[in-house]
């Protein structure tokens, strides 16, 4: 028989466990659905909760960028997050589709990488190449923030996993 010792620390033994992840012996990764694209969202986390943030597409245009015109015509476009921190703000994918909704080619567009505005808005500029410039009919954001990513099981089977942003959409995508 086990003293009565035992069975009273036994549950606290269990409680410390717990406390200390010792009982998450099993690591899983989870992908966020990605949200609605538009010109104008409001950024989510991983769990789709809003962060106070919006991001919109203020402007486009296809022309060759200054510093390389013979490569052709690139997507130009302005930006802007109201609600973001200049600091550790939130990033989105930024996408040229065309009539369809079909992507043509995305890019991360990070809030930390504008300029503050007097109205507390960031702002910002990006530049990038689609193959095919003359289908692109607008440019869309992604609400899905992808500033934090944590680490996976298969890099960290410890601290890893958990829910990760949704995967950057390719050409083809239908948003």
């Amino acid at each position: 028989m086990l003293p009565a010792r035992v069975f009273a620390v036994a549950p606290l033994a269990l409680v410390i466990l717990g406390l200390s992840g010792c009982s998450s012996w099993v690591c899983t990764d989870t992908t966020a659905q990605r949200g609605k694209a538009g010109v104008r969202v409001q950024v989510v986390d991983t769990d789709g909760q809003p962060l106070r943030v919006t991001a919109e597409v203020v402007d486009w245009r296809l022309e060759p960028h200054p510093q390389t015109p013979s490569e052709g015509d690139l997507v130009f476009f302005h930006y802007r997050f109201d609600g973001a921190s200049k600091i550790s703000g939130p990033a989105v994918d930024a996408c040229a589709v065309d009539k369809e909704r079909v992507a043509l080619g995305c890019q991360t567009v990070y809030s930390s990488q504008g300029w503050p505005r007097p109205d507390g808005a960031i702002t910002g500029e990006n530049w990038f190449g689609v193959e095919d410039p003359e289908q692109v009919a607008e440019v869309l954001l992604i609400p899905n923030d992808q500033s934090y990513d944590r680490r996976t099981c298969e890099t960290d089977i410890k601290d890893g996993g958990g829910i990760h942003p949704p995967e950057q959409p390719s050409r083809g995508d239908q948003l």
